[in-house]
């Protein structure tokens, strides 16, 4: 029958066992979203990722505890796994729940803090050059680095000739000759969508295993172990 000791024990230790994969994903998948965005401040990503190494560092507890019955290490084990699923949880609604003009004031803030080493990295990865936001009617152009050597997709270079030399300096003058290179905010927009439903749909998903771990180390902390019972009786 489900739901004795054994069974409770198997189905904590096999959870547990679940919960270091989980973490090494939540660790995976987060850090490539960070890395991949370049210049954002990827603040709740950033929590994904604790949540995983937190995770995993509890789910170890939770093997010792279980394998040992250990009536200390549970109630800790239960307490921080519940903490985990509640903050996963949060942010994992905050990551899915990130609209678009959210998702272009991060990539803004992120460009505009980011170091010229790290827009370069962006502008080549994108095959972007710059970076436009839009403030009420206007449109601002932010400082960026040179994007002379930067190619688009099509593998063409951002400034072919002098003839585009305005948009591929830093110069941020406006000028009716348009650049062949598309600017960086609508390409770190687009993986800034991605990476949140993913990052947002995977820490959701897996929160709720965490829940179920709760449950059943609650039930099976309170349990009797049979062996111990015999024992006993042999002893008298």
């Amino acid at each position: 029958m489900c739901g004795g000791f054994t069974c409770s024990k198997n189905s904590l230790v096999a959870l547990n066992i679940l919960y270091v994969v989980v973490a090494f994903i939540l660790i995976g998948v987060a850090a490539a979203a960070k890395a991949t965005s370049f210049v954002t401040s990827l603040s709740l990503v950033s929590v994904i990722i604790a949540c995983g190494v937190f995770l995993l560092l509890i789910s170890i507890v939770g093997l010792v505890g279980a394998s040992k019955h250990h009536q200390v290490m549970l109630f800790f084990y239960m307490i921080v796994l519940f903490i985990i699923f509640i903050i996963q949880f949060s942010v994992a609604c905050a990551c899915l729940a990130m609209n678009g003009n959210q998702q272009l004031l991060f990539a803004q803030q992120g460009w505009q803090i980011a170091d010229t080493s790290t827009r370069k990295d962006a502008q080549n990865f994108f095959g972007c050059c710059g970076y436009d936001f839009k403030e009420g009617n206007k449109t601002k152009h932010l400082d960026h680095p040179s994007c002379e050597k930067v190619t688009n997709k099509e593998s063409q270079l951002c400034c072919p000739d002098e003839e585009y030399r305005h948009c591929c300096s830093n110069i941020t003058t406006a000028s009716d000759t348009p650049c062949p290179c598309q600017t960086c905010d609508k390409p770190i927009q687009k993986a800034l969508e991605k990476d949140f439903n993913v990052v947002g749909g995977i820490g959701l998903f897996f929160s709720f295993t965490e829940l179920v771990g709760f449950f059943i180390a609650k039930r099976y902390r309170h349990q009797v172990d049979p062996r111990a019972n015999i024992q006993s009786l042999l002893r008298q």
